[in-house]
């Protein structure tokens, strides 16, 4: 099981990643909104918001349950999909990734991925 200072990196690489995104595309894709990442094995929750410009960094959260969009991750899992060792698509229909959201913003994520 990979600890809090592994997620913490995790989330890190996966901000970085968005940034390197072509602006006109995340810009096509993207609209604000808040997003907030539970990892339930280490009983830990950030937040963050994804805007045209990015995605800002994640900071822990009492409320993951009030963000627009609820990802729900194990801590291994998260350190994997950070590190390319496990595909979104895949980890998401396998059910090692809940994504909680909107059809509409779970269309326009997807494009990103």
């Amino acid at each position: 099981m990979a600890n809090e200072e592994d997620c913490r990196a995790a989330l890190g690489r996966i901000t970085e990643r968005l940034a390197e995104v072509d602006e006109d595309q995340l810009a096509e894709h993207v609209v604000e909104r808040t997003i907030s990442c539970r990892i339930p094995d280490l009983r830990l929750a950030y937040r963050s918001r994804i805007h045209a410009g990015g995605l800002d960094p994640f900071e822990p959260t009492d409320d993951p349950k009030a963000a627009q969009v609820r990802i729900t991750v194990r801590s291994d899992d998260l350190v994997a999909l950070a590190n390319d060792e496990l595909h979104p698509a895949r980890a998401f229909t396998s059910g090692r990734l809940k994504v909680e959201a909107s059809l509409f913003d779970l269309l326009r994520l997807r494009k990103l991925l």
